[in-house]
This record gives C-alpha cells, sequence and structure tokens, in this order.
C-alpha cells in the first residue's frame, strides 16, 4: 500500500538511477508526461473531453470525461490512486480514449472535496508534496468503503451508458489503482452483465482476513482480468498471488496475475516518485490486449 515504508523505498530508486526530482521537475509535467507516454501514436484518434457531474446516490462526482469525437466506443471506468484526480490520470484517459475508448476519470473524493487533491504545480509526488497531502488523502479515503465503491460505480455506469459516445452493446472496462485496484473486483461482481474486463494496478487489500475480502467476489466476476503486482507489494504479502490464482482457477474465470520485477508500488502513474516506464508501459500493454479482447 501507499505509505511512508514505499515512499523511502521511491526514494532510494530514484537515487540507484541517477535521476533527481529536480532534473525531473524542471521540464514541467505537459513535457513530461508526453516523454514517459511513447505508446500515444501519431495516428491517434481525436478526442473530445470535457469536466462533468455525476449523479450519485451521495451527490455529484466531479469527473473527466474524454472519448473519439465520432462513433460509439466501449466504455472504461478510470479510478485514480489514494491521491486522487489529477493531470497525470487524465492524460491516462486521455490517452486511452486516443486508442478508442470513452473513458471517464473520476474522484473518488467527491463527497468532501472537489477537484484535485494534489497542488496543481507538483510534477511528483515526492517527499515535499506526501508530507502535505497524505494527511489529507488518508482521511478522504477512510470515508470510502466496498459499499461506495459499488454505488459509485454504479452511477459512472449509468451515466456512461446515457452518453451518445457509448456503444452499450459493449462491455466496459474497469482501472484502478492503488486502493482502487480492489474496486475493479468490486463493481465486476455487482455488475457483471455489464462489467467485462477489469485491470488492478499495484491494487492493495485484494486479499485479507475479512468477510468482504474482494478476492472472495472471483466466482461472480465475468469477462477478463488483470491483476499487475508491484515488487514489493509482494515482498510484504507473498501469499496473496497465489490465493488469487487459486480462486480464479476454481471459478475456471480468465486472469493476468503477475509481479512486475523491479517495481515499486506506485510505479505506474507518471507523477509517481517510484514511476518506472518500461514496466508501466508493458503493464499498459497487457491492458490494452485485455481490453481489446474482452470489450471490442
Amino acid at each position: 500500500m501507499c505509505d511512508e515504508i514505499t515512499a523511502k523505498e521511491a526514494e532510494a530508486y530514484l537515487r540507484r538511477k541517477g535521476i533527481s526530482r529536480r532534473t525531473f521537475t524542471k521540464t514541467g509535467l505537459g513535457a513530461a508526461l508526453g516523454a514517459m507516454l511513447p505508446g500515444i501514436a501519431f495516428g491517434a484518434m481525436k478526442v473530445a473531453e470535457s469536466d462533468v457531474r455525476v449523479t450519485t446516490p451521495d451527490g455529484e462526482a466531479d469527473a473527466y470525461f474524454v472519448h473519439p469525437a465520432k462513433g460509439r466506443h466501449p466504455a472504461v471506468i478510470l479510478w485514480p490512486d489514494i491521491f486522487g484526480i489529477r493531470p497525470a490520470f487524465r492524460q491516462m484517459g486521455k490517452r486511452l480514449a486516443e486508442q478508442g475508448y470513452a473513458v471517464l476519470v473520476v474522484n473518488p473524493y467527491y463527497r468532501n472535496h472537489r477537484g484535485p487533491l494534489v497542488p496543481g504545480g507538483a510534477d511528483v509526488i515526492g517527499p515535499e508534496v506526501r508530507q502535505v497531502v497524505m494527511p489529507e488523502a488518508r482521511k478522504l479515503a477512510g470515508t470510502l468503503s466496498p459499499d461506495t465503491a459499488v454505488s459509485d460505480g454504479r452511477a459512472f455506469v449509468k451515466f456512461l451508458d446515457a452518453q451518445p459516445a457509448v456503444d452499450t452493446e459493449r462491455k466496459i472496462g474497469v482501472m484502478g489503482y492503488c486502493m482502487t485496484g480492489s474496486y475493479t473486483l468490486r463493481l465486476g461482481a455487482a455488475m457483471p452483465e455489464r462489467i467485462g474486463a477489469g485491470a488492478s494496478f499495484h491494487g492493495g487489500g485484494l486479499v485479507t482476513d475479512r468477510a468482504d475480502s474482494p478476492h472472495l467476489l472471483i466466482p461472480k466476476l465475468k469477462g477478463g482480468y488483470l491483476i499487475a503486482i508491484a515488487e514489493n507489494d509482494d515482498a510484504r504479502q507473498p501469499e496473496a498471488k497465489t490465493v488469487l490464482r487459486e480462486a480464479f482457477d476454481r471459478a475456471d474465470a480468465d486472469a493476468e496475475i503477475e509481479v512486475y520485477k523491479g517495481t515499486l508500488h506506485g510505479w505506474c502513474p507518471t507523477d509517481s516518485a517510484a514511476y518506472n516506464e518500461d514496466l508501466a508501459e508493458r503493464a499498459w500493454a497487457r491492458m490494452q490486449a485485455l481490453f481489446a479482447r474482452e470489450l471490442t
């Protein structure tokens, strides 16, 4: 999970790579993201994008909706990590839209906080930013629950299914990072008739000893799943991957479960101190393959 041990490991990782935050941040976030997302082809689809409000049982969730400018396409819900909605995740949503999907990037904290939680000038979520943001992020994360994950997810699906850009004859994909990795399993189990694929990146709490552990929901899933695990998360809970594998196999469900060697928790978002470009790209490619197989 995203904690102080992970932060220190990320610091050490950057030092081993010979990368300073000053060097990283001097370019600015736009340039950094552009350099870190080589998978966007010059022939990418033209997209339409907007900030939207989605009605939920608890109010209105602010979100970023981006989709190809023409046609109807399979939809994807993108839940960000503990640091919430911000430019790095909006860019990921846009990248996916340019590849032919209608993507809703959501703010999971809308009940108590609108918009980005991370300061606008923070290109990397390093120690200084973490010190400022993490206490509030943990407080906000504590207001969420398995029930809110499902009730919000249902509302996001309803919103997407009402959009002209969404092909409702195709199933929906879900993506989750860090604490929201488990949301992919929870919503998939709650709406198996609508959710066709899920991708969890360095997801926390997928296997617990509680009665509501996400792994217990696997028999209810349909479609395919990608579980991308950070190496240091695996070191802390090495049995989780086996429990997940056995649960998917018993359910005769399709899942790709992999520990990404050499990665730290948080290696996928481009503004993470633990970002690992090569392996983030490989995980993204595996998600693309999953969505192409299950949603199109």
